[in-house]
């Protein structure tokens, strides 16, 4: 029976990608994605048929995938990270609902907040969120919202899609509203190209964060009330007496 795997193939590192998001790859015929996903996994699975398309071609992935599906394939949609992270996860299941196509299996993945977190330490070692500075599909002032009842309820933030040619100055807009709850000193961190060649990561104040030039590419992290700096290291303690 043809079937949709939505999988989340992690960071982009081929050892960060899970056992089970492998096998679905293996056991498809058709493998969908932005194209800069389908570069990561082409050689891997070279023996695969492709298809891939640019940036905000997202709905038109999804109705291949229930389109190569009906015709009797079976297909993954990858997308980076985790597929139910600000992945492909939601679209795919309204849009195959939409088409009558119910065989759909969604695959975790390893996302940002945890695979950047890790190269900084244990930044979301207790109760977090995670805020995409994303405007493209969320009004500017909803996330503003976000941030304000994060920073109130004393939340480790992982923030992602900080910046970009278009939004160059939102990280720090950002970092500015988080400045009006939080203390100029907390720690923070940021990781680029998580899993990746290139892969740089630095650990500073909110206040320093602010003047920061970051991509796309980036995680940002900033700590609460209780995160610390040990030996270079982000780290929210969980509670316990040390």
């Amino acid at each position: 029976m043809s079937k949709i795997y939505v999988v989340g193939i992690g960071p982009g590192d081929n050892q960060m990608m899970t056992f089970q998001a492998r096998k679905a790859l293996e056991d498809s015929d058709i493998i969908v994605g932005y194209k800069a996903y389908i570069d990561l996994v082409k050689t891997q699975f070279s023996q695969k048929e492709f298809f891939e398309n640019g940036m905000r071609g997202e709905i038109e992935r999804c109705e291949k995938c229930v389109e190569f599906a009906k015709a009797g394939k079976t297909v993954s949609l990858i997308c980076s990270g985790d597929a139910g992270v600000y992945g492909m996860a939601s679209p795919l299941l309204e849009v195959a609902s939409k088409e009558g196509f119910l065989n759909v299996e969604v695959i975790p993945g390893v996302t940002a907040a945890l695979s950047g977190s890790a190269v900084l330490g244990a930044p979301v070692g207790h109760d977090f969120c995670v805020i995409s500075l994303s405007d493209l599909l969320t009004p500017w002032e909803v996330i503003e919202k976000r941030l304000l009842c994060a920073a109130e309820g004393d939340f480790c933030i992982a923030i992602y899609n900080p910046s970009s040619h278009k939004r160059a100055d939102y990280l720090k807009k950002a970092c500015d509203i988080m400045l009006t709850k939080l203390s100029s000193d907390t720690p923070c961190g940021y990781v680029k190209n998580i899993g990746r060649e290139g892969t740089f990561s630095k650990v500073l104040s909110l206040k320093e964060l602010a003047g920061e030039q970051v991509d796309m590419f980036t995680t940002v992290f900033i700590g609460n009330s209780n995160t610390k700096i040990i030996d270079g290291k982000l780290v929210t303690p969980r509670g316990y007496s040390v």
